[in-house]
């Protein structure tokens, strides 16, 4: 901390924004209060590294349709309690308790194992996640060892696009660093990353989740700053590589292909999500059900809700009007107080809007 503020101390600058893209990265800044230890000029920003909070609204209305209709939809917990765009069936959880068919599991191999024990029943499962989760559901593709009576919706999204969108898209959102997904990492490798200094001039640091490596990757941006030198640094050597993981990659690459994809609250982003390709249409329950994944409906959320300008690192979570009113942990409101690596759900549960507020 130490370093920190003596290098902020001589920057020249009223402003130093920086992003933290992954949500866990954001989970260890305010659990251990990190953000109210940031001398001026610096101030961290929140960003859309929460796959759930992103999910479009009518992949979880089609799914509570699919459920109400007997096919039987296999989630993971952290979408159970997902809106949707409706006030009537509001989520998958509510669709169980008026009687839909609904059952949380922890991986497609879960899935996998269900639908092999029940032959006569149809199964959905929701394949959520950056590409850190993406492999898990390639795999069985990429091996054909999915039944057929179980197929996948997929809404996976890529994380360096979201990036692109920002610094092309949201100008109000001033970064001069950005902090990159460690566990994004590990599979696209920091490699993915080297666009943001060589195109937006500024640093980009690929970092672990300990304190300690948050405080690194913020002193490694403010000193580029210094010497007016964005670079690219790879912190978390002790788990990513400067490639990736290959095999992942070549799997994920052999099993997907990439579309302009919905965010919610956003809209389309370019080139920032998976769908399964032809080859492998007999998993894929967009094409057995005629849902279309690609449709722009998503800037819309719950009313009042401003999840979608938390995820852009436009606001904070105390800047929503219900937030810990009508929207807490408990009786989530929004999309990022459902998910654990929702930016709402971290300041409530772990103080971020109390300790901002101690102003320290």
């Amino acid at each position: 901390m130490y370093l920190i503020k003596n290098l902020s101390s001589i920057l020249n600058l009223d402003h130093v924004g920086i992003m933290d893209f992954c949500g866990t990265h954001e989970w260890t800044i305010t659990h251990y209060g990190l953000r109210s230890l940031m001398p001026d000029p610096i101030r961290l920003i929140a960003g859309p590294g929460c796959p759930v909070c992103i999910t479009p609204a009518h992949y979880v209305d089609e799914l509570i349709k699919l459920c109400m209709d007997g096919v039987h939809v296999l989630t993971y917990g952290d979408t159970y309690r997902l809106p949707g765009s409706s006030d009537k069936v509001r989520s998958l959880a509510h669709a169980k308790s008026l009687g839909g068919k609904v059952t949380i599991v922890y991986s497609v191999l879960d899935a996998i194992k269900r639908a092999k024990a029940n032959p006569n029943e149809e199964f959905v499962f929701f394949a959520v996640g950056f590409e850190t989760t993406a492999p898990s559901t390639a795999s069985p593709v990429y091996r054909e060892v999915i039944p057929r009576n179980l197929k996948l919706l997929i809404a996976h999204r890529l994380t360096p696009p979201i990036i692109r969108y920002l610094f092309d898209n949201v100008p109000e959102v001033s970064l001069q660093g950005v902090i990159a997904p460690g566990h994004v990492s590990t599979i696209i490798g920091a490699s993915a990353w080297e666009f943001i200094p060589r195109e937006y001039n500024v640093s980009a640091v690929v970092a672990g989740f300990e304190p300690m490596d948050v405080l690194i990757a913020i002193y490694l941006i403010i000193k580029d700053l210094i010497d007016g030198k964005p670079k690219l640094h790879n912190e978390y050597g002790r788990a990513v590589s400067y490639e990736g993981n290959l095999m992942a990659k070549t799997m994920l690459n052999e099993v997907f292909e990439v579309i302009d994809a919905p965010w919610r609250g956003i809209g389309v982003v370019r080139s920032s999500g998976y769908v399964l390709k032809d080859k492998f249409r007999v998993y894929d329950a967009a094409f057995e059900y005629g849902i279309d994944l690609t449709k722009d409906v998503d800037l819309a959320l719950p009313k009042g809700c401003r999840c979608g300008e938390v995820v852009l690192g436009k606001v904070e979570p105390t800047q929503c009007p219900l937030f810990m009113k009508v929207c807490t942990p408990r009786n989530p409101y929004g999309p990022c107080m459902v998910s654990i690596e929702g930016t709402c759900r971290i300041w409530a549960e772990h103080g971020g809007y109390v300790i901002k507020n101690l102003n320290i």
